[in-house]
Formats: C-alpha cells, sequence, structure tokens
C-alpha cells in the first residue's frame, strides 16, 4: 500500500477533483456536477441517527486520486441490464457500485479494493447484504472484471451496449466515442463471503 494515502467520505468539498479524475479515466462528459450529486446522494442514509455515506475518496497529498461511489439499496433503478432473478438476495438488500476509478499512477497498489471494502461496510450498516456492479469489459485486459473478481465478485450476466445511451446523450466513451458499444459484466459480491 502507498505511503500517505487517507480515505475519506466522497463529500462536495472533492465535486471538482472527482469530476476531472472521472473524465481524464472514462472519457469527456462521464461526470458533471450534476451527476456527481446526484449520484453521491444516492449513497447517504441516516443509521440510528448518524449519517452513513457509501461513496469514498482516496487522497494522496491532499488530492484525490480515487473514487468509489455506490448507491444505497432501494436508491437505483433496476432496469433491463439487471437480472434480480439470479442475485439470490432480495432486490431491496442490494447496493449498487456505480463507479470504482484509480489514478493510473496508483493502481495496482490496493487503492480500488480499500475504497471497495469501505463502501461494502458502509452499505452493510446501511442494511444491505450484496452489492451489484457492472464491469466495463473492454478495459486494459478486462482489469475491472479480474480486480471485481479477486475481491469475491461473482458473474452474473453480459450486457452489450450497456452504455450506449449515455454516450449519445454526451458521453465519449474513450473506445467508441459517442456511440459506445462496450459490454457489461453484471457481477454480485455477497457481503457474509467479504
Amino acid at each position: 500500500m502507498p505511503e500517505k494515502i487517507s480515505y475519506q467520505p466522497l463529500t462536495a468539498e472533492y465535486y471538482e477533483q472527482v469530476i476531472a479524475l472521472g473524465n481524464k479515466v472514462h472519457g469527456d462528459g462521464y461526470l458533471t456536477l450534476e451527476k456527481i450529486v446526484l449520484w453521491t446522494t444516492k449513497g447517504i442514509e441516516q443509521v440510528n441517527g448518524s449519517t452513513v455515506n457509501t461513496s469514498f475518496v482516496a487522497l494522496h497529498q491532499g488530492q484525490v486520486i480515487g473514487f468509489r461511489i455506490t448507491y444505497s439499496a432501494k436508491k437505483w433503478p433496476i432496469d433491463e441490464w439487471c437480472s434480480p432473478s439470479q442475485w439470490q438476495v432480495a432486490e431491496d438488500k442490494c447496493c449498487y457500485f456505480k463507479c470504482n476509478t484509480v489514478d493510473e499512477q496508483f493502481r495496482g497498489q490496493g487503492v480500488g479494493k480499500k475504497l471497495l471494502m469501505l463502501a461494502i461496510e458502509a452499505a452493510k450498516t446501511q442494511g444491505a447484504l450484496a452489492g451489484i456492479s457492472h464491469l466495463w469489459k473492454q478495459s486494459p485486459n478486462n482489469s475491472a472484471v479480474n480486480y471485481f473478481s479477486r475481491c469475491k465478485g461473482q458473474p452474473i450476466a453480459s450486457h452489450v451496449g450497456k452504455w450506449n445511451e449515455e454516450s449519445k446523450q454526451g458521453y465519449s466513451c474513450v473506445l467508441c466515442g459517442y456511440d459506445c458499444q462496450c459490454e457489461a459484466a453484471e457481477m454480485i459480491i455477497y457481503f457474509d463471503k467479504t
């Protein structure tokens, strides 16, 4: 693990840096202020009088070098890209791992895994039993799926064109541009096995 990396809940003070890192890694238009506000709000709940946030940032020398955005259970849309009949956990007990991003120079050092573990602990506090994600199969060497698998993620289904509509609305995929045909691997992590 690299020295001097700290982890904090993702709050408004980090939005500008998170947007910049997200767009650098995933492509222009991936994150906007409107999206980041909406996405982070979906991960915040009150539990026994305390605010529990499922989204986190990794900081090195005060700069965001990674982030994980997670939606609380019941706060995300289960759409045609989801296979709840195969989850083996009730839909309202599944959080959603929306996005995990680590700056290239800090990859392979456990930052992504630490962000995921923090999100899992927060989601468990909120009552979730599992987490669903859609992983980018076209990531270099399929690293997204490989990383999630090493974190005990199990495959559920594959979905071609999941991000196509977003690409037509201003997201420029780093591989496909404004007509994204990338494939998403729907995966699940069961929290009692982490």
